[in-house]
């Protein structure tokens, strides 16, 4: 994996900066606070130095496939230079401009965002620093346009880290021993290979049925529902579960709220949003990560009715509508459409799941391959037939993958989920070096 040496430091501005190892994890350890310093996925921490594509490189050189994209956040490739070019033009121009001034850059990607959305309804934008915001604009929004308080998430979902969104996300590991805010209720989630009634969509719209008909006032202002849950292990919506809670929802009085924040630009390999699939017209749309390719930006798309009715009060964001944010994501859109990057990860994503589910064959471990287009997921068990998590050798061959050049994440409730969702334009030459990674770390792993 060695690629070439690289120099300890180097000078940014007039300030030093130390590459060497030591000193980087000593200067986290010291000066992050234990709520940002907790979260590191790899026993050895991954410091990473530069990027191109779909691969980075760490401090010492050695060269790695992305397969998380930084997070969900680099959607057409590190570094691409259609998103430095505007980013370094607009920058050259104005860093910043207050959503109280105008500025034609996030005007022009607000409406080529409306563009994207199901024709023949009146959507507007509001552009947040981030997913989480984004979420909890929209909790807001359905809580003042309904005048109706309680709110339906799903078991398993994640939605964001703030009190808000941390509220709205049923998994364990994302909630803190905190009163959280109140009127949100969980649905059991629709989950194929572990979900409490089976499979299929019918038994939790039962479910739905009777957890509003149980556990909120009979009167919603919403539902949020990805259309893939992420954080969760890559959790696919089934055919019909989406539409069939909209109706449920709606009827209670509420809005159908879809998290495309880890699903959309693309990475489901089945339209530019994951609901497309689900034959449903969402009434909020929140979206982030890889909106900027990095470039720190979220935003709810809306439609307008529902955003008039917060009309009386400004909201304001405070680096929301950046015009250096906006100007990549009109980059994102463009290259995703030009370089038809949503058909790669449809066809790429296909032959990677092919492939590990052939590797399935060969190792019991291997409890489920699942997922749509670049949003992927390997989940490990210690016995089929119970589903019993493995999150001990998830732990291991996490690792090792890491050692055979593949960066991915540990996910799911059980830590037992090796989940995938990389850059839209990693390529079929790909997926050899990610499955031979794959077979190794496996043999290596279970033959010790």
């Amino acid at each position: 994996m060695e690629d070439h040496a690289m120099p300890t430091k180097e000078t940014i501005g007039c300030l030093p900066v130390d590459w060497s190892r030591d000193a980087i994890i000593n200067r986290r350890d010291t000066y992050y606070a234990a709520t940002q310093r907790s979260f590191v996925p790899y026993r050895n921490p991954l410091i990473i130095r530069r990027g191109q594509g779909q691969y980075v490189w760490d401090e010492q050189g050695n060269k790695l496939i992305d397969l998380l994209g930084m997070n969900l956040c680099i959607s057409i490739g590190h570094a691409h230079p259609g998103v430095v070019a505007a980013v370094r033009e607009q920058m050259e121009n104005l860093a910043h401009c207050t959503t109280m001034f105008h500025h034609p850059v996030p005007a022009h990607f607000a409406e080529e965002l409306v563009a994207t959305m199901p024709a023949g309804h009146d959507w507007v934008v509001h552009f947040t620093n981030s997913g989480t915001e984004a979420i909890d604009l929209a909790l807001m929004l359905s809580r003042i346009h309904t005048g109706n308080q309680d709110v339906v998430a799903l078991r398993n979902s994640y939605h964001g880290a703030t009190y808000g969104a941390q509220t709205l996300s049923g998994v364990q590991n994302f909630r803190h021993n905190a009163a959280l805010l109140p009127n949100v209720t969980f649905a059991a989630e629709p989950n194929d290979y572990r979900g409490a009634f089976g499979a299929g969509a019918q038994p939790y719209l039962d479910e739905l049925d009777r957890v509003i008909s149980c556990t909120t006032s009979g009167r919603l202002a919403g539902m949020f529902i990805e259309p893939v849950q992420g954080y969760g292990g890559i959790v696919v919506m089934p055919d019909g579960y989406i539409k069939g809670a909209a109706e449920r929802v709606r009827a209670a009085g509420g809005l159908l709220i879809i998290d495309e924040v880890q699903s959309g630009f693309g990475k489901t390999g089945a339209g530019m949003w994951g609901f497309e699939a689900h034959g449903v017209v969402p009434d909020i749309v929140v979206m982030a990560k890889g909106i900027g390719n990095g470039i720190p930006l979220g935003a709810v798309v809306v439609k307008r009715e529902v955003a008039e009715a917060m009309s009386q009060k400004f909201l304001f964001h405070t680096y929301g509508a950046n015009p250096v944010a906006c100007a990549a994501g009109r980059v994102v859109l463009q290259v995703i459409r030009e370089d038809n990057l949503i058909e790669n990860a449809r066809v790429v994503g296909a032959e990677i799941k092919a492939r590990l589910q052939d590797l399935m064959q060969r190792y019991e471990v291997i409890g489920e391959v699942r997922g749509c287009g670049f949003m992927m997921a390997v989940e490990l068990v210690k016995d089929r037939k119970s589903k019993e998590p493995a999150p001990e050798i998830t732990a291991e061959i996490f690792e090792r993958t890491r050692q055979n050049g593949l960066v991915m994440s540990k996910s799911g409730n059980y830590r037992n989920v090796l989940r995938m969702v990389p850059p839209l334009c990693l390529s079929q030459d790909d997926v050899k070096p990610i499955i031979d990674a794959f077979e190794k770390s496996f043999r290596e792993t279970l033959a010790g």
